[in-house]
């Protein structure tokens, strides 16, 4: 199992962002967290096998249909182990 990091920009906030993106999660398997972040992006631990974060990282560019997705960064997570089996919405 690998973790990124992934921050994504544009259109983002107050569209639902978080709540689609922990169904997805959870539909691929995916563990780990979603946030929205003080500079307007939401930022997604994201941790699974690599056609796993494939799948999310390309539902990320996309977005739920309520959101404009200008740019997504996704990096090697380097920090703590990843979370459980879970995906949660950090507030």
């Amino acid at each position: 199992m690998s973790c990124e990091l992934v921050r994504i920009s544009g259109d983002v906030q107050g569209v639902c962002f978080r709540h689609y993106a922990k169904r997805e999660a959870e539909r691929l398997g995916i563990s780990g967290w979603v946030k929205n972040v003080s500079d307007g992006k939401v930022e997604a631990l994201i941790c699974g096998s690599e056609p796993q974060l494939a799948a999310m990282r390309e539902w990320l560019s996309r977005g739920p249909p309520s959101a404009e997705v200008l740019d997504i960064r996704a990096e090697p997570y380097q920090g703590a182990p990843c979370p459980s089996e879970s995906f949660r919405i950090v507030y």
